[in-house]
């Protein structure tokens, strides 16, 4: 799509944000975090069928008497989305990966104003190539939104190479001082980002989205191709109509798929496949719904 298409259609989210807002901050998908959105308030006196769990028990000790902790739900938070802009994500067709990542993440950044949230996110390539602080506000998404476009890798094919998805994370946690959501919105082709991940999810609650192709599912059979890998230049050629060859494809990119389920299952990471081809923001509301959670 040109740039022209995509801000088109960008422009139309803000009027499906409605429902995705609400999922966003509520639900089974807030629940599913570590005391996301909860605040200490007060301490009182034990009241019969309080939950015992919620005894401040220094308190209990130094009156001598039963005291429980309340805790308030703050409605307000952070949204910060990591989007990778690397050479990798100019691939697939008939959508790139980089053009879907962009509407889901506009998706999420519309949904964030809609619900009066501060938002803000971070680019990467093979550095850090833009932060832009959390602000609230439509100015603040429609920023981002032309900062999307403008770090679109097609248009900045040396630059993008690489992909340092561990500097992105390492720069969230540094950026980010008050707990919040963090979405990355990547292919995940990338090296060393594992330990980075535990932490920021340690401190942040973070959903992680990988952006496929329908082609990492079935490669079609086009007989000898030639492949240029767009971060390294090196050059495969591959019989795309020999069984084995298939059958290897396939198989590479299942056991890729399933290292990213466990790392993120591990370190209690919220996370979805979305490809390319499908409707993000159908494929956004059943998870932020938690209908469909991996």
């Amino acid at each position: 799509m040109t740039r022209a298409e995509l801000l088109e259609k960008i422009s139309t989210f803000s009027l499906s944000a409605e429902s995705l807002a609400e999922d966003l901050i509520s639900g089974d998908f807030r629940s599913i975090f570590r005391g996301q959105g909860i605040e200490f308030e007060e301490v009182r006196t034990y009241q019969v069928g309080d939950d015992i769990r919620s005894i401040d028990w220094n308190v209990s000790a130094r009156f001598g008497h039963p005291y429980v902790k309340l805790y308030r739900e703050e409605r307000e938070m952070t949204v910060f989305i990591i989007l990778d802009s690397s050479a990798s994500m100019r691939t697939g067709g008939p959508i790139r990966r980089y053009d879907q990542a962009l509407f889901a993440a506009s998706l999420i950044a519309f949904s964030a104003e809609k619900a009066g949230q501060r938002f803000g996110g971070l680019f990467f390539n093979r550095e850090v190539s833009r932060v832009l602080m959390p602000k609230k506000g439509r100015a603040a998404v429609m920023a981002w939104v032309l900062e999307a476009l403008a770090q679109d890798p097609a248009d900045a094919a040396d630059s993008s190479r690489g992909s340092e998805l561990a500097k992105a994370l390492e720069g969230a946690s540094r950026i980010l001082k008050k707990r919040s959501l963090v979405v990355i919105v990547s292919d995940f082709l990338a090296l060393g980002w594992e330990e980075l991940l535990a932490n920021l999810s340690h401190h942040h609650d973070v959903a992680a989205i990988r952006i496929t192709d329908p082609i990492e599912e079935a490669m079609p059979r086009l007989g000898l191709v030639t492949f240029q890998d767009p971060e390294t230049d090196e050059v495969l050629h591959a019989p795309t109509s020999f069984k084995s060859f298939e059958s290897s494809w396939k198989a590479w990119n299942r056991d890729r798929s399933r290292v990213w389920d466990a790392i993120c299952t591990k370190y209690r990471v919220p996370h979805m496949e979305l490809l390319s081809t499908a409707n993000p923001a159908t494929e956004l509301a059943r998870f932020f719904s938690g209908r469909s959670r991996q």
